[in-house]
């Protein structure tokens, strides 16, 4: 077999063997995200305006905010719970928390997410930043198999999200 005949299938091998990868991967998450999640309701949350007589209602569309992922469960340098808003204008998450059924809460500080940001809340300590927060614990949190919820300043679960 000449050397451009060998070329042109291992080039021909590679290609199909991306595209059937990067089909699997996009078929894995969106039937894995669509069976297991279920959608919250929406909800109203009430944050004070500049104004001191009038206070500011803003209604979280339901699937607005959610946890987009979470990865690297049960290795501490390695957790990081991904959340992301898709609704309109920005979105206060201050004294918002992110829960698992063992009763670790991680209360969001003074932040802000806008149309389709996303913020990375790791476990482990170091400086928040405006993409990057962080829970400042010495032991890894999330397990696989468990639930992590997001809920709103009033204790409404906005999301949730089995761990991998």
């Amino acid at each position: 077999m000449d050397r451009r005949r060998l070329i042109f299938y291992l080039l021909l091998n590679v290609f199909v063997s991306a595209c059937v990868t990067i089909s699997i991967l996009y078929w894995y998450d969106r039937n894995y995200r669509a069976v297991t999640l279920p959608q919250p309701q929406g909800v109203q949350v009430t944050a004070a305006s500049t104004s001191a007589d009038t206070t500011a209602v803003k209604t979280v569309q339901q699937g607005a905010v959610q946890i987009v992922s979470v990865s690297g469960a049960g290795t501490l340098d390695a957790e990081v719970v991904i959340v992301k808003y898709n609704g309109d204008g920005e979105l206060d998450l201050t004294g918002w928390h992110l829960k698992d059924s063992n009763g670790n809460v991680y209360t969001f500080p003074p932040f802000k997410l806008f149309k389709n940001g996303a913020v990375q809340v790791h476990t482990k300590s170091g400086t928040n930043t405006a993409i990057d927060l962080y829970w400042g614990q010495n032991n890894a949190i999330w397990q696989s198999g468990e639930n992590v919820e997001l809920t709103d300043a009033n204790g409404n679960v906005q999301d949730s999200y089995p761990v991998p």
